[in-house]
Parts: C-alpha cells; sequence; structure tokens
C-alpha cells in the first residue's frame, strides 16, 4: 500500500516513473555505507540472510565518497611533492571549473 499510495505517486510527481520500494532499498544501502556503518550491520539493517546480497545487489559508491577515499590512501603512499603537485593540480581544475563558459553568464 506505501508503494502504490505514496511513493509510485510521490516519484510521477517529480517526473520519476517506476519508482518503488527496491528503489528506497537501494539509496537507504548506498547512504548506510557511506556513512561508514560496518558491512554486518548494514546486512542486519537490510534484513538479509546473506552478506552477499548486501554486498552485490544493493548500493552504489557515491563519486564524491570514491574520491575521498582514493585520495586518502594517495595521501598515505605518494611522496610529499607529488602530493603537492597533485593538490595543486586539483586547486587549478577548481577554479577553471568556477569561470563562466560564455560571454553571456558574465
Amino acid at each position: 500500500m506505501i508503494q502504490k499510495d505514496y511513493l509510485r505517486p510521490a516519484g510521477e510527481t517529480v517526473g520519476l516513473l517506476g519508482v518503488g520500494w527496491h528503489t528506497f532499498r537501494h539509496t537507504y544501502r548506498t547512504l548506510i555505507d557511506d556513512v561508514g556503518t560496518p558491512l554486518g550491520v548494514q546486512q542486519r539493517l537490510m534484513r538479509h540472510a546473506d552478506i552477499k546480497t548486501t554486498m552485490n545487489t544493493y548500493g552504489a559508491a557515491f563519486e564524491k565518497s570514491k574520491r575521498r577515499a582514493n585520495s586518502r590512501v594517495a595521501a598515505l603512499v605518494l611522496p610529499p611533492a607529488i602530493k603537492r603537485q597533485l593538490k595543486d593540480r586539483a586547486k587549478e581544475v577548481s577554479r577553471q571549473n568556477l569561470k563562466p563558459e560564455t560571454a553571456a553568464i558574465q
């Protein structure tokens, strides 16, 4: 009833067709993973008998989280000079992304 009466109509209101219970389960698993919830706890919260279901079927990492994790590992293994170069390059790319692309935007 929740899916029929609330979830699908809410999705349709914002232009998303076919929103259902599993859409929310996938989102929930992604969110609890992103906040660092241990896999065993995720399995119990999702009520999966087998942790493989939790790990292989539900959830996906956010791009920002993947970049953050990769940066943390790089910081552990890269020499300081390379870290500075990467940090400087990231700042440069960030500044370029903030510049207006057309005169109309300026």
